[in-house]
């Protein structure tokens, strides 16, 4: 596949339907082999006057389209304007302004942002696939404890006790080795369920503890919880992918850590 080498030549090769779905089936199933990203059937059929695939799985949803299940899922923005967005991005070293790409794709400023900070977040990731399958999602708080710091830094840097002077971050782990952090501004629902549907695809089996926060993501997942004042396993639901590796990073993170 050769990509443009220049903006005019992507914007009008991807203003092409055709070229859009060629573009996006070798990147996202490179041995041409079209595949549910629900259930992992080849057995689907394509309608091309909707634009999308039928599976013939046993599972609700059966059509998925191009976009199902990648940062461009959840906007009505059309491919012919996602993918030269993505070309500008990578292409621009020096970085670029919201405002210019609205005038140079015909969209709002607004919708300029939201497309830059997706292809920025699917940069640091290395794919435009969402987390699927079994995913854990849970929260803590980082930051040094008050025994390794100088006293001089205590002073500055420690003024409550708790959560206080320290920074939330929430992990979301699909079952299979990725994992993505972020920082959030704190644990309500809203901070906190953004960040799931960002990351996690619609239909996904999602694991979180019982924090309140988390309560009304039963309609977009098969969202089940593990109450850690009970138990911490019940069989496949649990958070301790998550767990594991928040004990590491922060053992990692203290002074003289080997």
């Amino acid at each position: 596949m050769e990509t443009p080498s220049d903006l005019r030549n992507a914007i009008v090769y991807f203003n092409d339907v055709e070229h859009c779905r060629e573009f996006m089936v070798e990147l996202r199933w490179p041995d041409g082999k079209v595949k549910c990203p629900r259930c992992g059937s080849e057995h689907v059929l394509w309608i091309a006057k909707e634009r999308v695939w039928k599976c013939y799985g046993k599972h609700d949803h059966a059509k998925f389209s191009l976009k199902t299940g990648t940062i461009f899922e959840d906007s009505p923005i059309a491919l012919e304007k996602w993918l030269p967005a993505a070309w500008l991005i990578i292409n621009c070293k020096n970085g670029i302004s919201s405002y210019e790409r609205a005038r140079d794709l015909k969209v709002t400023q607004k919708s300029a942002w939201f497309m830059l900070h997706r292809i920025r977040l699917a940069m640091q990731s290395g794919t435009f696939e969402k987390l699927s399958g079994e995913v854990e999602a849970d929260e803590t708080f980082i930051g040094g404890k008050a025994r390794n710091m100088h006293v001089a830094q205590r002073k500055r840097r420690i003024t409550g006790t708790g959560t206080k002077d320290k920074t939330a971050v929430m992990g979301i782990l699909e079952r299979g080795g990725k994992i993505r952090t972020v920082v959030v501004p704190n644990r309500r629902r809203s901070a906190l369920q953004a960040e799931i549907r960002k990351h996690v695809e619609a239909g996904a089996a999602l694991y979180t503890d019982a924090l309140l926060s988390y309560n009304g993501l039963e309609g977009d997942y098969a969202h089940q919880v593990i109450d850690h004042a009970v138990q911490y396993v019940d069989g496949r639901v649990h958070t301790n992918g998550l767990e594991n590796f928040n004990q590491l990073r922060a053992i990692l993170a203290q002074p003289n850590a080997v």
